[in-house]
């Protein structure tokens, strides 16, 4: 039978439910990226941004591996030229350029997870790792730097020691290093992320979607503009949330004693 399988590799997408499946697809390279890849993977969260359907994204990968890096041979003339990894038209899997994502995203993590995983990882506003995770920032091994957000979340995360550490060192680091710095928060055995992953996907999903989104936008401005000007857009926001069905529904099943049906209007 002949292989039909582009050797570019490709990402998949899914919808469980209210929650978007983000599929890694080429574990013959262990998911080794491709500009085809990350393309459809900007695509993917486009999709996750645009459906009034989908309230959260679970972002994880094929085979034992959630991914070896960036496949140099094809990445580096996209580079050089300092051409993006994906359209300007889509949205930004990393966010890190506007329009930034409003919809959370939980990460499933496993195997070799060197580079641009870690960067996702970063991305990601809940990550689960197998405690069987090689993580590697080894961009410095390459003579080229970390360029998607590595820099500056890792700093955020877990301050300037830490980080440079792993920045500048390009040494692998494990599970519990990731969990003992903050950059992921559950640690389980091999096998069981993607369920544990998906447990908060559905726990985020079944959530106001709005109502959501407006915390995660709130703590996001703290972080970036301080918690002054993260205060201030409260009662505004608030305003705006309580005049929503979503708002009534809360408090009709609160009377109802029973599971609210969000619809994210």
């Amino acid at each position: 039978m002949t292989d039909t399988r582009d050797p570019d590799g490709q990402v998949t997408t899914r919808q469980q439910g209210h929650i978007l499946l983000i599929g890694i697809d080429r574990p013959e390279k262990r998911n080794g990226f491709t500009p085809k890849m990350f393309e459809e993977l900007a695509k993917a969260f486009t999709r996750l941004e645009e459906s009034p359907e989908l309230f959260c994204g679970l972002l994880y990968a094929e085979g034992e591996h959630f991914t070896a890096g960036l496949d140099m041979p094809k990445i580096v003339p996209l580079r050089k030229e300092g051409k993006p990894l994906f359209p300007a038209s889509e949205a930004d899997p990393f966010n890190l350029r506007e329009p930034l994502r409003k919809k959370p995203v939980v990460i499933a993590l496993k195997g070799i997870c060197f580079t641009v995983a870690v960067e996702l990882m970063l991305a990601s506003d809940i990550a689960v790792a197998a405690d069987n995770c090689r993580f590697s920032q080894l961009e410095v091994k390459r003579g080229i730097m970390a360029g998607c957000g590595a820099t500056i979340r890792m700093v955020e995360r877990t301050g300037w020691g830490n980080a440079m550490k792993i920045l500048l060192t390009g040494d692998e680091f494990s599970a519990q290093d990731a969990y003992r710095m903050s950059f992921v928060q559950d640690v389980v055995a091999p096998g069981e992320e993607f369920a544990r992953a998906l447990e908060y996907a559905e726990k985020i999903a079944a959530q106001a979607p709005l109502a959501v989104q407006a915390t995660r936008e709130n703590a996001r401005i703290s972080l970036g503009q301080g918690w002054l000007t993260a205060y201030s857009k409260i009662q505004s926001t608030q305003k705006f949330l309580y005049n929503t069905e979503d708002a009534q529904e809360g408090v009709q099943s609160f009377v109802e004693k029973r599971t609210a049906r969000f619809v994210g209007r």
